[in-house]
């Protein structure tokens, strides 16, 4: 497939892809999605380097993130490369969202709020969280996670099984 094949498939410009394949840039997380989607791969095979470990122990300053726009909302991925669970740490701005909409996936996720408070919307209702308070919930809702707390928040993200 060319760099131009892949961009108008996945809806982005082939000069962003350029800039990703230079290393100029870093691909949003709504990019690394489309491009997921256009391959038909769970979002975590993008960043797997061969079979899982049977342990794996991930240390700060050494895990892939993904990034929202403009680095406001960042991932750091917890889990290693697999096809059953995906843990992410979560970092979002105060204004921030981590999607314009709410989207859906087949999945199931569970988000703990570790710093400050934030909002999850899903299908339509808003549901605000403390630190510590957390929401399980069917994937193929549609959900997007929001802060306008006035202060940064972290939280911890449980999706299984990962979703492109």
């Amino acid at each position: 497939m060319s760099l131009r094949q892949l961009a108008d498939a996945a809806g982005v410009s082939a000069g962003l892809l350029s800039q990703i394949e230079r290393g100029n840039t870093d691909p949003s997380l709504s990019t690394i999605r489309k491009l997921a989607t256009v391959f038909g791969a769970d979002l975590s095979t993008l960043f797997a380097e061969g079979p899982p470990p049977a342990v794996h122990v991930s240390r700060p300053g050494k895990r892939p993130k993904l990034s929202g726009a403009e680095g406001h909302m960042t991932y750091e991925r917890l889990t290693p490369g697999r096809t059953d669970l995906e843990v992410l740490h979560g970092r979002i701005a105060h204004g921030e969202s981590t999607s314009d909409e709410g989207w859906c996936h087949p999945s199931t996720e569970c988000a703990v709020v570790v710093v400050g408070a934030m909002s999850a919307e899903i299908a339509g209702l808003r549901y605000d969280l403390a630190i510590g308070e957390s929401v399980t919930f069917d994937s193929r809702l549609p959900h997007r996670y929001l802060n306008d707390s006035g202060a940064p928040a972290e939280f911890l993200l449980s999706v299984t099984p990962p979703n492109p």
